[in-house]
């Protein structure tokens, strides 16, 4: 059985709060900062069909109208209308991490809104698991965008989830209700079994759903980015497309907007799917560097997509 977990890349004494980039008052080491939520480099990329991979016919997501959503439309907060990839061997879920096959200068970046089940009363004594700028500087520098939201941050700020799911310039995917892992360990979380992970995915959609998100599409990015065979069973029935990445942002934790910018520029190529967070506490200079990065990469030629644009191609 092939396992991936993201032990080897941590402390087996990371907590779960820092595991989930949720938040937490320490500050792990600068190794520890590159690798967040990043699986080794092991990854069962069996498992993940190539990107050419047959699509579904259905166009892209769903977008908002002013009035509420277009006709025919999915019902908020429902996965909407979105390329996603075949079903890998066994009926397993397909796992993307990026656009392999790409010849055009496209990336995709992707923010993880964390905040995990049990967060409620931090989150009540004032932490900030949202970053309302990061999300206006992206309108204003028009960034397409996925946001791989939890349930749990689009209950805590639905204000917010609604805003961010009937913009056209974002998608939300669905990240888990509750930040718990999928397969153990993963960096210190609590771990669901199969029944649970499958439900927690379906409350994660009910609550986008509750929120009033339209632009929902059926990508799921596990907490972590650990998994393995089971999980990706169990998730099987959901028909969603797993999504991971090739570019860690190492923007958990981190404090030097530069080094932040620096790492994403080294990485991108064609076609990469890049991990970065919506989480004040937990990322608080992200929204800085996305304004080194989006000038940057557009002046070498790259044009930002959504990561249903990317499965799409």
């Amino acid at each position: 059985m092939r396992k991936v977990t993201a032990a080897a890349a941590l402390s087996a004494a990371l907590t779960a709060s820092l595991a989930g980039c949720g938040g937490g008052s320490g500050t792990p080491d600068a190794g520890r900062e590159a690798r967040m939520g990043t699986p080794p480099a092991s990854a069962p990329a069996a498992s993940a069909p190539p990107a050419s991979a047959p699509a579904a016919s259905a166009p892209g997501a769903a977008a908002a109208s002013p009035g509420g959503p277009a006709p025919g439309a999915p019902p908020a907060g429902a996965p909407g209308r979105a390329p996603t990839l075949a079903p890998g061997p066994n009926g397993l879920t397909p796992v993307f991490e990026r656009a392999k096959q790409q010849t055009d200068k496209t990336v995709a970046l992707t923010f993880d809104a964390d905040m995990t089940s049990d967060q409620g009363p931090r989150a009540a004594g004032g932490e900030r698991f949202d970053n309302p700028q990061l999300i206006s500087t992206l309108r204003t520098l028009k960034v397409p965008s996925t946001i791989f939201m939890t349930g749990r941050w689009a209950e805590e700020y639905p204000d917010q989830a609604k805003s961010i799911g009937t913009d056209p310039n974002f998608e939300i995917a669905n990240h888990s209700y509750s930040h718990h892992a999928f397969t153990s360990p993963c960096y210190g979380l609590p771990a669901l079994d199969g029944a649970a992970a499958r439900a927690d995915v379906d409350r994660a959609f009910a609550a986008f759903r509750q929120a009033g998100a339209v632009n929902t599409v059926p990508y799921f990015r596990f907490p972590g980015g650990c998994y393995d065979d089971p999980a990706l069973r169990a998730l099987s029935t959901a028909r969603v497309t797993a999504v991971q990445w090739d570019v860690v942002s190492g923007d958990a934790f981190a404090k030097d907007p530069d080094a932040v910018a620096e790492q994403v520029l080294a990485g991108v190529k064609p076609g990469s799917v890049v991990v970065m967070h919506c989480t004040r506490s937990a990322a608080p200079v992200t929204e800085e560097a996305i304004r080194k990065i989006v000038p940057e990469l557009r002046k070498r030629g790259y044009r930002f997509v959504k990561v249903s644009e990317l499965i799409g191609t």
